[in-house]
């Protein structure tokens, strides 16, 4: 069986991405990777089934050219399932409470998804769906 095992992202702070993700969408981490040598660290985070999220830090990565209005080439956002349309309503809120930005509000396009849209502390899109 072919499948997506994990999506990894370069992250400036490890560590505040790593409370993010648990935090708000219940990841479970396993304990940090540090290879001395390369001066790189990393965390698995599991969000139950499906693929993990891999955050990785390390000297010298450039910062990427995407932002919420211009956007590059490349892998530019992932969904993470809450269960329900309420879900997804009270998550956003929450997380706009919590002063993140929320650059798409809860809506079914057309395509049928229930989604919003928030950028996590280094402004990666995560879409909020059922």
């Amino acid at each position: 069986m072919i499948k997506i095992e994990h999506l990894a992202i370069w992250v400036r702070n490890i560590e505040e991405l790593k409370t993010f993700y648990e935090k708000y969408f219940d990841a479970k981490s396993n304990k940090i990777y540090h290879n001395k040598t390369k001066d790189f660290r990393s965390y698995f985070l599991s969000f139950g089934a499906g693929p993990r999220l891999e955050i990785m830090q390390m000297t010298g990565i450039q910062h990427s050219a995407n932002n919420e209005s211009n956007q590059s080439y490349g892998l530019i956002h992932f969904a993470i399932s809450v269960g329900s349309k309420e879900l997804v309503d009270s998550k956003t809120d929450e997380l706009r409470a919590a002063g993140y930005k929320i650059i798409g509000e809860p809506r079914t396009t057309g395509d049928g998804y229930y989604e919003s849209v928030v950028l996590d502390p280094e402004h990666n899109r995560i879409e909020i769906t059922v």
